[in-house]
Order: structure tokens, then C-alpha cells, then sequence
């Protein structure tokens, strides 16, 4: 953590790390604007939230309206970070992303952070940046932690999981402001490695494509803790699975140092 930054934003960004270490487990429940609901009933969100915080992870991240439908309480024992992008897979470049919020209007709201997503090489990057930058100069005036999503996305990336572009991503992201980047998986632990290490900032990665097993979880949840992230963004694997509860306890105990210290999951996530 820089050692420049002021009290308040280096007590709130330590807040976030729930275990007291230097590990970050993130879920993501933001898909429901991009993509469509990501539970069949409602109510069942409010459900997986709790299921989420009483299993070992350190934050959620949620979009501001659904804050008026989820139970405060759990945020007792994990941090709530708000998503300020938005886009859906409707519209004519689902790349661009919009600020759909603010930094004031989320710490109302009880936000311990923020986030925004931010696609490299898309049509609208230009705006995306400069949105980034106007985030990050909010969270410098009101101590706020900031996550920068960073994707590389759009005609001129050939390939998203490119190290070398992916390395620019996260480094944007520092220059920008932020405290911490989420990322892509870069194809192995020693590319990885060559990511983080050129990062002034905690780089953690997104959870990846759907698998079949907790086993195939796992493994890669530790793939990039040796590959030197600070921790993961999982959002699919986890409340996608038969007990998200459950999953999400084993990648805590991982990312946590704690491997083996809860029984082996008897059925697949998918």
C-alpha cells in the first residue's frame, strides 16, 4: 500500500482486506446489468450475498440499485465496493462503458470502495480513461479505494490474454490513480508473474470462463496466486455453482493460506 496516500483511503482500502493479510477475494454480482438476472428469483440474491460474506470473502461488488434490496447486515463481515460502469450486451458496442454513478452518491450509499470498468482498444476507450481518471481524482478527494476493472477488448487487441497488453492494462490502471487492478488470466502462473511483477499495484484476476468442478476452481485460484495476484474477482464459478456458500469458502481458505482446511466439496459447480 503507497505510503504517500492520505490516513483516511489507506485505512479504507486496509478495511477491505477482511483477513488481515495482503489477499483480496472479490465477487463480482454486477452481471445482472450487462448480461441479464443472475438469479431465477430475487429474493435469492439477498440469499447468495449472505451465503458470500459468511464464507470468507472480503468484498462484493454491486451496482447502487441493488443496495436497496439486499441485507445491510451482511456487510458486517465483508466490504461493499460499487460499480459505477455499465453496458449491456444489447447495445451497439457492449464494449463501451458509461458511469452510471458517482464516488459521493456511492459513499451515501455505504460503499467501502469503488470500482470501474475499463476496456482497452475499444471504439470508446478514449472515454473510458478519461472517466477512470475523473473516478480516481473523486476517490483521491473523498479517501475512497478504487478498483479499475481492466480488460483488454476491442478490434485491435488480436489476442485479450496477450501479456504484454495485459501488463499495459493493469499499468494504466496505476497511472490512473487506482489502488488496485482486476485482469485477465494471461495463460500461466510464469506469464502471470511477468504481469504483477511489472505493477506498481495489487493486480488481482477474473474469475475466468465456467468449469466443471470445484477441483478445476481451485487449481486455478492457486495458478494465480503463484503467479503473484494478490487474489481473485470470481463471479460465475461461484454463484453459478450447487453451493456457492461452499466454493466460495474453499477459495477464501486458498487465497488465504488456509488450503485443507474445510472438508473437499462432493459435487461439481456446474
Amino acid at each position: 500500500m503507497p505510503t504517500n496516500q492520505s490516513f483516511g483511503r489507506r485505512l479504507r482500502t486496509r478495511r477491505l482486506y477482511h483477513h488481515g493479510d495482503d489477499r483480496l477475494f472479490v465477487v463480482p454480482l454486477d452481471h445482472s446489468v450487462s448480461t441479464g438476472p443472475i438469479t431465477e428469483d430475487s429474493a435469492q440474491l439477498i440469499d447468495l450475498i449472505g451465503q458470500l460474506t459468511e464464507n470468507g470473502v472480503d468484498a462484493v461488488i454491486l451496482h447502487k440499485g441493488s443496495l436497496l434490496h439486499v441485507n445491510h447486515e451482511h456487510f458486517a463481515r465483508s466490504s461493499l465496493i460499487v460499480h459505477l460502469s455499465a453496458s449491456t450486451v444489447h447495445a451497439p458496442d457492449p464494449n463501451a462503458k458509461f458511469l452510471v454513478a458517482s464516488v459521493e452518491e456511492s459513499l451515501r450509499l455505504g460503499a467501502d470502495g469503488v470500482s470501474v470498468h475499463v476496456n482497452l482498444g475499444s471504439e470508446s476507450e478514449m472515454q473510458q480513461v478519461a472517466d477512470l481518471g475523473t473516478v480516481a481524482d473523486a476517490c483521491d478527494r473523498w479517501n475512497v479505494p478504487l478498483l479499475a476493472m481492466m480488460y483488454p477488448r476491442g478490434h485491435k487487441i488480436a489476442d485479450p490474454h496477450d501479456p504484454a497488453v495485459v501488463a499495459h492494462a493493469v499499468a494504466l490502471a496505476a497511472e490512473m490513480g487506482a489502488d488496485i487492478a482486476k485482469t485477465v488470466h494471461v495463460g500461466s502462473a510464469a506469464e502471470m508473474a511477468d504481469v504483477t511483477r511489472s505493477c506498481p499495484i495489487p493486480v488481482i484476476v477474473a474469475g475466468g470462463p465456467k468449469v466443471a468442478t470445484s477441483d478445476e476452481v481451485l487449481d486455478y485460484v492457486q495458478e494465480m496466486l503463484d503467479g503473484g495476484a494478490a487474489g481473485v474477482a470470481m463471479g460465475r464459478n461461484i454463484f453459478q455453482a450447487s453451493d456457492p456458500g461452499a466454493i466460495a469458502g474453499r477459495i477464501a481458505d486458498v487465497i488465504h493460506h488456509k488450503r485443507g482446511a474445510r472438508p473437499e466439496l462432493k459435487v461439481a459447480t456446474g
